[in-house]
């Protein structure tokens, strides 16, 4: 997903540049009077409360607004991101729009300010008023315009140079040139993207092999934190000894220490065009700290990816692993293959349907044979690079 606000003085160009972006990178476009008024028109919840406020004379305030977008966000799911003209137009409102990214499980990219002098804006708009007739295209008002528009968007502006995602264009230039700026600008954004999928599935579905092939076939880091520990055991190391004393107590490897795996693993290849994990997260617990690890590499979840079986379907394969070298210790007994299934239903699915809220989560049908399974699976993550793109 691709988020990006727009900023400019009135007179900067932003309707032109905004069409481009929109059309080159299939954004969807957020201007808070637009969605305002449709709101008001549609008289929903939220339109009849901020129609209250404009009855009597009041400003609608931030919590409407963030509602108002949040609930636009949430609505086009499909999008490949959104473009955001007219907010966030203060200081708060760049803090409103940076938890709301969080909550979404997403950010903001790029602020892009095209930046015109005074003199410039007034002339271009004093040239724009002879042919469009608009009374406010008038000097004392443009004036008055640029001086709100400066006061209250310097420290916006501040708010995300700190940030490092703030991009700068000279607005003078032919619009061609300020086009092209802005695509290098965008097109960086893009490259540093990664491709991050979680590979849901019951015991028995294929989630190991599938996640293997995928990762191969599209040059993906395979996270599984089940083969990090084995590893770490037959490595001998620290961490190693203690999950295998772990293990032989029958208890689980405690998320410390699987943190400091999946830390090491996303530190160690940079340069990768993603990751696709499996095994983990397998609890809401875990969802909510693979998100923050994310986050601190300036990274995000961006596909997920379930793989349905039927139930009857998968105790038989888990039955027929029981009898070869494939075996795992949940496969040794049906009674032990039923509590594994009971606890990916309580535990897991939940995970499934926290995801689901904030992004498309893509159902594959595991049933039929292995590379039927990893076409459909091929499809979808494909899908997911053009988005990027």
């Amino acid at each position: 997903m691709l988020n990006i606000a727009l900023f400019g003085p009135p007179g900067a160009g932003k309707g032109t540049q905004s069409e481009f972006l929109i059309k080159k990178y299939n954004l969807f476009y957020i201007s808070t009077g637009d969605i305002l008024r449709r709101e008001l028109a549609e008289e929903t919840k939220l339109g009849l409360q901020a129609k209250h406020i404009i009855a009597q004379g009041g400003l609608v305030s931030d919590e409407i607004i963030v509602q108002i977008i949040e609930k636009t966000i949430k609505n086009n799911p499909d999008a490949n991101g959104f473009l955001f003209d007219g907010f966030p137009r203060t200081f708060v409102q760049a803090y409103i729009l940076e938890g709301l990214m969080i909550k979404l499980n997403t950010k903001l990219d790029l602020l892009i300010s095209i930046e015109v002098p005074e003199e410039e804006s007034v002339n271009r708009l004093l040239l724009r008023g002879e042919t469009s007739g608009r009374l406010d295209d008038n000097e004392e008002v443009i004036r008055n315009r640029l001086r709100e528009y400066d006061e209250k968007t310097k420290p916006v502006l501040d708010f995300f140079k700190e940030r490092g995602n703030y991009m700068a264009v000279n607005g003078v230039q032919k619009i061609k040139k300020v086009t092209s700026e802005i695509r290098k600008a965008v097109n960086k954004v893009l490259a540093r993207k990664q491709l991050n999928i979680v590979l849901f599935g019951s015991p028995g579905s294929g989630r190991g092999s599938l996640g293997r092939a995928i990762a191969e076939k599209y040059k993906l880091e395979f996270v599984s934190t089940g083969d990090m520990i084995d590893e770490e055991i037959l490595r001998g190391t620290t961490l190693g000894i203690k999950a295998k004393e772990l293990y032989e107590n029958g208890e689980l490897v405690p998320d410390e220490m699987v943190i400091q795996l999946i830390e090491r693993k996303i530190e160690n290849s940079k340069k990768a065009k993603g990751f696709i994990f499996k095994g983990y997260p397998r609890t809401l617990v875990q969802s909510y700290i693979l998100d923050g690890i994310l986050k601190k590499h300036d990274t995000i979840i961006n596909k997920i990816i379930e793989i349905k079986v039927d139930t009857l379907e998968v105790i038989r394969r888990l039955d027929n692993r029981s009898k070869t070298e494939a075996c795992m210790p949940y496969d040794t007994s049906t009674e032990k293959i039923v509590k594994r299934l009971q606890e990916h239903q309580e535990k897991t699915l939940p995970v499934v349907d926290k995801y689901r809220e904030f992004h498309d989560v893509a159902v594959v049908d595991g049933t039929d044979e292995f590379d039927k399974v990893m076409d459909l699976v091929s499809t979808e993550i494909e899908s997911s690079f053009k988005a990027l793109d």
